[in-house]
C-alpha cells in the first residue's frame, strides 16, 4: 500500500452525515422490540420463547459477516452473560410494560461505572457521579411504586436485565482484539442454543405447553430477529468505522425513547405516569454522560468572548 492509498478499514466508511443516520436507524429498528414482544399475536407466550426465536432469526443476519472465527474460552463468560441479559429482557418486556424494561435496562452504564471504579480503580469524573446519582433515583421511582403491584417482578427483571447487559459490556473491553462480527455471532448463537430448550421444548415433549408459531406469527418472529435486532447491528457497526462510540452512544439514547412509543401506537400500551418520570430520570444521566456538552460548552464561551469583546 502506498502512501496515497487509503488504509483498508478507511476504503468504505461512511460520511460523517451517513455514520450519523445509520445510528439513528439503528436505535429506530432496536426500539420496535416492544411493539414485537407485546404483540397480541404472542399473547401468554413466556420471554424465554421469544428470545429464542429472536435470536435464531438474527443468526440469519449476522453469522455470514464473520470473517475471522476466532475460537477461545475466553468468550464463554460473554456469551453466557448476553443469553441471560436476553432471557431477564425479553420476561420484563412479556411480565410489564416494554418502557419499564427498556428504562432498566438502560441502567447498565451506571452498574459498568460502578464496578470500574470499585473493582478496577478507574477514574471517575463528575458526569459519571451524575449519571450513577440519576439512574439510581430513577430506579428509585420505579421500584417504589411498582412495588404495590402486580408488575413489580417484571421490574425485577428489567433490573437484571441491566446487571447482564453492563456484564457484556465489561465483557467486551476484555475481547477488544476479537472481530466484532465474531463476537455477536457468537452471542447470538450460543443464545439460540441455550434457549433452544425453551423454544423447542414442544418437539421433544409432546406433553409440552410450549406454543409453536403459526400463521402470522413466523414473519413476526423473522422480523424479531432481522430487522429488530440483526440489521441493526449492522447498521450501528458501519457507523462506528466514522464516529467514536461516545457519540453512537448518544445518538442511540433514541431507542428507549421510543421503545413505549412503539407499544403505544401499536397496541394501546401507555406507561405509567411514574415510568415516565423514572426513565426521565435514567435518561438525563444518559444525557449527561453520554452526549457531547462540551461542544456546546465551547460554543458557549466563544459567544460569550465575543460579547465581551463588543462592549470593550
Amino acid at each position: 500500500m502506498t502512501a496515497c492509498e487509503p488504509a483498508e478499514h478507511t476504503k468504505h466508511a461512511p460520511s460523517l452525515t451517513s455514520a450519523r443516520l445509520l445510528v439513528l436507524a439503528a436505535a429506530l429498528l432496536w426500539s420496535t422490540s416492544g411493539f414485537f414482544a407485546k404483540a397480541p399475536f404472542f399473547d401468554g407466550w413466556p420471554g424465554p420463547v421469544l428470545a429464542f426465536w429472536r435470536a435464531a432469526f438474527a443468526c440469519l443476519i449476522i453469522v455470514p459477516l464473520v470473517r475471522r472465527p476466532v475460537p477461545s474460552w475466553k468468550l464463554l463468560p460473554m456469551t453466557a452473560v448476553f443469553a441471560a441479559m436476553n432471557y431477564t429482557y425479553l420476561t420484563a418486556m412479556v411480565k410489564g410494560s416494554p418502557a419499564n424494561a427498556i428504562w432498566l435496562q438502560n441502567t447498565a452504564p451506571a452498574w459498568v461505572l460502578l464496578v470500574g471504579v470499585l473493582v478496577f480503580r478507574e477514574r471517575w469524573t463528575w458526569r459519571d457521579v451524575l449519571l450513577v446519582a440519576f439512574s439510581a433515583l430513577g430506579v428509585g421511582v420505579i421500584l417504589w411504586f411498582e412495588s404495590r403491584g402486580a408488575s413489580f417482578e417484571a421490574v425485577l427483571w428489567g433490573l437484571a436485565s441491566g446487571v447482564f447487559y453492563a456484564g457484556i459490556v465489561l465483557c467486551l473491553r476484555q475481547l477488544r482484539n476479537f472481530d466484532s462480527a465474531w463476537l455477536a455471532a457468537a452471542n447470538h448463537s450460543v443464545t439460540a442454543v441455550v434457549l433452544s430448550v425453551y423454544g423447542l421444548a414442544g418437539l421433544f415433549d409432546a406433553t409440552s405447553t410450549t406454543p409453536w408459531p403459526a400463521g402470522i406469527q413466523w414473519p413476526l418472529l423473522i422480523g424479531f430477529g432481522v430487522l429488530q435486532l440483526g440489521l441493526p447491528y449492522v447498521l450501528f457497526a458501519r457507523s462506528l468505522k466514522t464516529i467514536p462510540g461516545h457519540e453512537a452512544a448518544g445518538i442511540g439514547l433514541a431507542e428507549p425513547i421510543l421503545v413505549p412509543v412503539w407499544a403505544m401506537l401499536a397496541w394501546g400500551i401507555r406507561p405509567d405516569w411514574w415510568t415516565l418520570v423514572g426513565g426521565g430520570f435514567i435518561l438525563a444521566g444518559l444525557v449527561v454522560r453520554y452526549a457531547p456538552l462540551g461542544a456546546f460548552w465551547n460554543v458557549a464561551k466563544k459567544g460569550n468572548y465575543e460579547s465581551d469583546e463588543s462592549h470593550e
